[in-house]
Formats: C-alpha cells, structure tokens, sequence
C-alpha cells in the first residue's frame, strides 16, 4: 500500500485528490458523496471528513478492486 504526505488537517475530498485517486476536485467529490470511498474500511460520504495520520482511504474502482492510500 501506498503512503502520502500530507498537511494536517486535511479533509477526505482534497486528500482524494492529493493522492491521485480522482483528478480533480470535482471528481474527488462525487465519488465520494456516491459512497465510493472509504475510511478505515467504512464508507464515507461526507467530503469535509477530517482525516487522522494514519488513516487508510480507499476508492473502489469502476471494474472492480481498489485502490487505497495510506495518510
């Protein structure tokens, strides 16, 4: 699994982003409000959700699989 560095705090949407799971903004957000993403193996839908160091965010792919980031 992959690590990324990042700033504290950060939220869910901008992380998505930051880590290359969506390219852009926008696409970052709507797959997570469509429950695309996860947080420590749960689904998250709110893009503002703050994350911790250590947390693992997670996006299921379109055919199948995942691809998870650690913080």
């Amino acid at each position: 699994m992959e690590s990324v560095e990042a700033r504290l705090p950060i939220r869910l949407g901008q992380f998505v982003k930051l880590a290359s799971l969506a390219s852009t903004g926008a696409e970052a957000g709507e797959a997570v409000r469509a429950g695309d993403v996860t947080v420590n193996g749960r689904v998250e839908t709110r893009r503002g959700h703050r994350l911790a160091d250590g947390d693992v965010v997670a996006l299921r792919l379109p055919g199948g699989g995942e691809a998870a980031v650690r913080l």
